[in-house]
């Protein structure tokens, strides 16, 4: 009988080993906490902020936080209102000027996809998601 009962534990154990597996091999490079943005497409504060009006900052965040507070002459862009949002931003915008994009904290994807859509979908160059997000700027205000 302990025989039997150790060969379907470690069947159990090898049947819940394949979707572990599958997942594994199709999400190896989705890992969430894995930071998919090179260095180059990251920007710390004080970078950013020395860039001084060739800066286009650009808030994320949900409607109601950057309503609360956002970093002064920032533009709200965020997916929920991305077709609404980008002809704002598209209008400041010029080859010149360079585009720090932020959310919440460092940990937040928003800030993330935002400007992966605007290098990918609207074509835009020089876009940077800025290092520790709207959390940095509170810690470092000006």
């Amino acid at each position: 009988m302990k025989v039997s009962a150790v060969r379907q534990a470690l069947l159990l154990i090898a049947l819940a080993f394949v979707p572990a597996i599958g997942e594994a091999i199709y999400f190896r490079g989705k890992v969430s906490w894995q930071s998919l943005d090179r260095s180059s497409e990251m920007v710390n504060l004080d970078q950013a902020q020395s860039w001084g009006a060739n800066a286009i900052w650009v808030d994320a965040r949900p409607d109601n936080e950057f309503e609360q507070d956002h970093v002064p002459g920032a533009i709200p862009l965020n997916e929920d209102r991305w077709n609404e949002l980008l002809p704002t931003l598209l209008a400041q915008w010029s080859l010149e000027k360079k585009i720090v994009v932020y959310c919440s904290s460092q940990s937040c994807n928003a800030s993330r996809e935002v400007a992966r859509r605007l290098r990918d979908e609207a074509g835009l160059k020089d876009v940077f998601v800025l290092r520790g997000g709207w959390e940095e700027w509170l810690k470092n205000r000006r």
